[in-house]
């Protein structure tokens, strides 16, 4: 959750440098901040709560010359957001300084035992154990050594970076459950828990696996396991532009990845459709047809908007393959004994491919001999690697935390996996030839949803006082309600539900009156009488009624106070449409509402942490 970076090189700028990537990490924690840097063969630390705005102005007259140092941002796990509690934490001599993404779950035993040992704790956080004990065991100036040995006690998760004055040019870092991934420039080094955060000084890296470390000087470095056996190591290109980290002129993240979606579906269906013989292809699920022939159930497991992604897909998959399909939170999902049969297929949905549930859900489906596959966003991984075999949606770096673009391209990949099992079991080449024709058209209906940008902001100020939303839906547009219910309270902080549009009268209709708006989204399906009468019931409660109907539906116009035509596709790929007007909405109220729509409090991009 927390956003790491080192830096070690011939460059005198090093504060420079760390701010920068802190300031590209800021999604990943924003509730404080610091930075730890070695000038003179002796460490200046300064830190604070807040923003790194805040950080920054604290080192407007500092000299943050060097050529060594880490940075940190902070999402709160163990101990309240204070400047006392920021990292990063250093040990009683004052020389070593530890930053950490991660939970050390047995830090209240090691404490006891340290304390016994006259070491002084100062914050309430887990992480300061860390650097307690690499003080501990560092003897000689081999500062690995003594990060080696500390972790070999630690029970937990961990992003490590390590720095010392007494070794004033290496910087070591270690992983196990956090992302860590080490930047290769000129005689220089960069390590990170994000690769947005090096971007802009190199795209040669190399990504750290579960239980390996790495030692950095401006002259070389070398990768290891913990335990001190050697690792090869594999360098990677990153293909991601610089502007892609960028605002590029909008207000927020969130907006401008709202409207990069018709580019980013295109990337999640290029190369991928064979109109010819009406079939998708999907080179990375490494299986054969026959093998996928055999697979009698899917399970996808997944957390947050991925889930309602993967609900999506089951009702794509079980209309268009017949193959039945259970979607599994995956923080349930790991703590129970799950059925896993020989002919299941589990998969596992993660814009980030290192949610923590996700990650320990699919190992744990793995080690009951299930086959894995990964639907990711971030090549490298480690949902990515350890699965082997998968699909990745290549929607670009998101930097926003409330997830839009990522969705749609997971929802693209699920209609492209269903279209494919389709055609291997029972859909005939001509439907798959109407459901590529209809999968091509989807990028130009969203520019044109995209276009009624400013009448939804229109519709958003009347409503953006409300405190409460009701959300329905009806078949695959029943997860849409979910996420855009999610996406409302995610990053207005307003109270929002969604809800089968059938359930409303079990329960959620008491609720209704003229200070509840209800969002319908009503296709003309086999379902649009329900959803009409859904309407009528909450018309007569006085409710507030925002529809999301097809282009042309003026029965709806007569009944709803306000309506957002959109276009007409085929029925299981209407979701990928009226998720659009939702994401806007949530925006647009949330600016109203004053809100920091691209950092929400108490939330980060990617949950790496119980």
């Amino acid at each position: 959750m927390c956003g790491i970076i080192g830096y070690v090189g011939k460059s005198n700028r090093v504060g420079e440098i760390l701010l920068e990537g802190l300031k590209r990490l800021e999604y990943r924690g924003y509730d404080s901040a610091g930075l730890a840097i070695i000038r003179d063969n002796s460490l200046f630390v300064e830190k604070t709560s807040g923003k790194i705005e805040k950080l920054e102005k604290k080192l407007e007259k500092v000299d943050l010359s060097g050529s060594l140092g880490i940075g940190h941002t902070r999402w709160a796990t163990h101990g309240p957001p204070t400047t006392k509690n920021a990292h990063p934490h250093t040990d009683c001599s004052g020389k070593i300084a530890l930053i950490h993404n991660g939970i050390v779950e047995n830090y209240q035993t090691l404490k006891t035992s340290l304390e016994s040992d006259g070491h002084k704790f100062v914050t309430e956080t887990d992480t300061e154990v860390l650097v307690h004990l690499v003080e501990k065991f560092y003897h000689d100036n081999k500062l690995e050594e003594a990060v080696q040995k500390a972790l070999d006690v630690v029970e937990g998760t961990y992003g490590i970076l390590v720095i010392s004055s007494s070794e004033p040019d290496k910087l070591v870092g270690a992983r196990n459950g956090s992302p860590v991934v080490v930047g290769i420039g000129e005689n220089e080094y960069f390590i990170a828990s994000d690769v947005s955060a090096i971007l802009e000084h190199t795209r040669q890296v190399i990504y750290l696996k579960d239980q390996q470390m790495v030692v950095v000087t401006p002259e070389h470095f070398s990768t290891m396991t913990v335990k001190n056996e050697s690792v090869e190591h594999v360098v990677e290109t990153v293909d991601w532009d610089l502007d892609m980290i960028e605002k590029g002129g909008f207000d927020h993240f969130m907006l401008k990845e709202i409207f990069e979606q018709p580019e980013t579906i295109r990337n999640a269906m290029r190369g991928r459709l064979l109109e010819e013989y009406g079939i998708s292809k999907l080179g990375g699920l490494n299986m054969s047809e026959q093998e996928l022939r055999e697979v009698k159930r899917i399970v996808f497991v997944a957390c947050g908007t991925s889930w309602h992604a993967a609900l999506i897909g089951e009702y794509m998959i079980e209309e268009k393959a017949r193959i039945p399909v259970e979607v599994e939170y995956a923080s349930e999902f790991r703590y129970r004994n799950p059925i896993i049969e020989d002919d299941t297929l589990v998969m596992a949905i993660s814009q980030s491919g290192e949610t923590v549930d996700t990650l320990a859900g699919m190992r744990e489906a793995r080690e009951k001999g299930a086959q894995c596959m990964g639907i990711c966003n971030v090549v490298g991984s480690t949902i990515a690697r350890e699965s082997g075999r998968g699909v990745y949606i290549h929607a670009g770096p998101e930097i926003g935390v409330a997830s839009t673009k990522a969705f749609t391209s997971q929802i693209t990949v699920l209609s492209l996996l269903a279209l494919m099992l389709g055609r291997m079991h029972t859909m005939s080449s001509s439907e798959g030839r109407q459901i590529i024709k209809a999968l091509e058209e989807i990028p130009e209906q969203i520019s044109k949803i995209l276009g009624k940008n400013e009448e939804i902001k229109k519709i958003s100020e009347k409503c953006c006082y409300y405190n409460n939303f009701l959300y329905l839906g009806r078949g695959a547009n029943y997860p849409v309600a979910l996420e855009g219910a999610l996406k409302l309270k995610e990053i207005s902080y307003v109270h929002a539900e969604g809800y089968p549009a059938a359930e409303m009268k079990h329960g959620p209709i008491a609720l209704i009156d003229e200070n509840m708006p209800v969002v319908i989204i009503c296709p003309r399906d086999n379902a649009y009488q329900k959803i009409l009468g859904n309407i009528n019931e909450v018309k007569a409660r006085k409710g507030k009624i925002i529809a999301i109907t097809s282009e042309g539906n003026e029965e709806i116009a007569n009944m709803a106070d306000h309506v957002i035509f959109i276009p007409e596709t085929l029925d299981f790929l209407y979701p990928i449409l009226s998720i659009i007007p939702l994401q806007l909405i949530a925006y647009h109220i949330a600016v109203l509402r004053g809100c920091h729509v691209d950092q929400p409090r108490n939330l980060a991009k990617s949950v790496t942490v119980e």
